[in-house]
């Protein structure tokens, strides 16, 4: 028999899994198999309870994230369903035809999905800033990567794209100016002893 756990919350499946096999597993031994084992575990795991027939709860932990191991597993799926053995299969990052392969023999199959999280792109406003000459939205948006934990070498990386930017559109006395000033910039800030954090906020308090 096999209960199957997927999905890409990994703290969910783990917590869910283990009070199944809590339930199950009293009086029985518990066989658990990962990524890491080898491939002679495995099949001594696939292989039955042996010559005592002790009951028994086999784990089997992401194994199809081992390339040895994984074509070793799905041959076997239609004999671990038939088997008086209870299997508990997680998998976190598997593909959705494997994901199928699996559900066809598991008893029953249980999916815990972590939200997909919004894509950050507030720090290329201040790439926009910048183009746009706007001192004031460029400072709070720059203060705002910092509390956020952005490292300078990353700002600085995204402020002088968008100099880079600004030039190829138009080649005008500011936007070369802004490349330059960006450039040299760590240099400069290296020079006189200054963190590039601080060197940049100069930059940002000047007049862009």
């Amino acid at each position: 028999m096999l209960y199957f756990f997927t999905g890409t919350d990994t703290e969910t499946l783990r917590g869910k899994m283990s009070a199944a096999v809590g339930k199950f597993s009293k009086g029985k031994n518990i066989v658990r198999i990962t990524d890491a084992h080898s491939a002679a575990d495995l099949d001594a795991a696939l292989g039955g309870a042996g010559m005592f027939g002790d009951e028994r709860v086999v784990v089997l932990d992401n194994v199809l994230g081992n390339e040895e191991l994984r074509e070793r597993l799905l041959a076997r799926l239609k004999d671990i369903a038939k088997s008086d053995d209870v299997f508990f299969m997680l998998e976190s990052g598997i593909d959705a035809d494997t994901r199928k392969s699996v559900e066809k023999y598991a008893e029953k199959t249980e999916r815990y999905d972590a939200p997909k999280k919004e894509r950050d792109n507030s720090i290329f406003s201040l790439a926009n800033a910048l183009q746009r000459g706007q001192r004031k939205e460029l400072w709070v948006g720059y203060q705002r990567e910092l509390l956020k934990g952005s490292a300078p070498e990353a700002i600085h990386g995204t402020l002088f794209w968008a100099a880079k930017q600004a030039f190829l559109r138009s080649d005008t006395p500011r936007s070369r100016e802004l490349v330059a000033r960006l450039a040299g910039l760590p240099h400069e800030a290296r020079r006189k002893g200054f963190d590039l954090e601080y060197a940049l906020e100069h930059f940002v308090l000047s007049r862009v």
